[in-house]
């Protein structure tokens, strides 16, 4: 095992964990959960069979991440972040249901208690606001916040607002091309 599971983690022989990765007390993760190198999983977080996890990723306290979702790499999932897997759940269905698969790209970051609607994909260096609701696509490098979630901005890479020139404290500045903003050279 080269990684840290708490005494008081449930951790399926049957997961794939990465090395370097810290899973803490009252964690679940199932057999067929996928989780990368290097990954922070917190208290009372359960991973799903089926759901898979990237390299250097924080999901903390108390964060459900199910079945058809998939976390890429350097994402932060804040507290008590909810994804959901099924657009009309229901206790009972004779029928099955239809599992609808949620991508998180590279370096996004979800704010606490935000709610993601299944079947959508969030894009690379995102920043959604805590509490927010996204319920569609969005765009790389897009700031959302609400209810619902609308863009009220654009984030650098380093995670800062840009400004209206897509200009960063930090030195980056971008321009906005075919397929979203486009780091300038």
């Amino acid at each position: 095992m080269n990684y840290f599971s708490h005494e008081k983690a449930l951790v399926d022989r049957d997961a794939r964990i990465g090395e370097g990765t810290r899973i803490w007390a009252f964690t679940n993760i199932q057999a067929g959960a996928v989780i990368g190198s290097r990954c922070n999983i917190c208290d009372g977080s359960f991973v799903e069979k089926g759901a898979v996890v990237g390299n250097r990723v924080t999901i903390k306290h108390h964060v459900a991440v199910f079945d058809g979702v998939t976390i890429e790499d350097d994402v932060f999932v804040g507290s008590n972040v909810a994804f959901i897997n099924d657009r009309y759940p229901r206790s009972y269905r004779e029928n099955g249901w239809k599992l609808e698969k949620t991508v998180i790209r590279k370096g996004a970051t979800i704010g606490s208690n935000s709610s993601i609607l299944c079947g959508i994909t969030v894009g690379a260096y995102v920043v959604i606001g805590a509490g927010s609701v996204v319920t569609k696509d969005v765009p790389a490098q897009a700031i959302v916040c609400g209810n619902p979630g609308t863009i009220r901005g654009h984030a650098c890479l380093c995670g800062q607002r840009l400004n209206k020139q897509f200009k960063c404290a930090c030195g980056r500045k971008f321009s906005a091309g075919k397929h979203g903003l486009e780091l300038d050279e």
